[in-house]
């Protein structure tokens, strides 16, 4: 049995100054590199995804072509593969990632599990193969990527814990009910240090 961290779309689009930026981005690319530097040996597996959308068309309906977004199911573009908003936040040291996830390319797609690798296996095939049993998730955005993330992990039999502590959502009621939901969902909610932490 081994364990494994979810960095879920820590990219320069997400955080800050992009063109989906969510407050607390780049805290969390620094806090994710701060846990990983402080606890070398506690994740045998390091994935990391990341949005990694076409440039060429609306990506199956994600992007707004047109029309207005309604920040539901239709999104500015962003996280466009090969270009710098697509990228790792700078902050966020990739060195500990073990296995990078690409996710969005030509179809809308929130959870990690509907990525690949860069070897073309899936999220759900790696886990199997590497004998993985307990996630700890991290990432952008508690309301929408990392929520699916969570909840697909679970439902793949996987024991899940948030760390709250290194997420960040895009709206502070949102975020709440997403918390809530995962832990309603059987995810564990704990700091970085493994306290158990209120949903709310």
């Amino acid at each position: 049995m081994s364990r494994a961290l979810f960095v879920i779309d820590v990219q320069n689009d997400f955080t800050e100054g992009g063109a989906l930026g969510v407050q607390g981005g780049a805290a969390v690319a620094a806090g994710v590199t701060a846990l990983l530097a402080k606890h070398p040996d506690r994740y045998e597996h390091v994935f990391a995804s990341r949005d990694w959308h076409d440039a060429d068309n609306d990506n199956g309906g994600h992007f707004a072509v047109g029309a207005e977004p309604n920040f539901v199911d239709t999104w500015p573009a962003h996280c466009v593969a090969g270009t710098p908003g697509a990228e790792y936040h700078p902050d966020l040291n990739t060195d500990a990632v073990t296995i990078h996830v690409r996710k969005g390319q030509g179809v809308p797609a929130y959870s990690i599990f509907e990525g690949k690798t860069d070897d073309g296996a899936t999220v759900s095939e790696k886990l199997d193969e590497l004998g993985v049993l307990e996630i700890d998730v991290v990432g952008i955005a508690t309301d929408h990527c990392v929520r699916a993330s969570v909840l697909d992990a679970l439902e793949h039999g996987r024991r899940v814990r948030v760390l709250t502590g290194l997420v960040a959502g895009v709206a502070p009621d949102a975020t709440a009910a997403a918390l809530e939901e995962m832990g309603h969902a059987g995810a564990e909610l704990v700091s970085p240090e493994g306290e158990p932490t209120p949903a709310g």
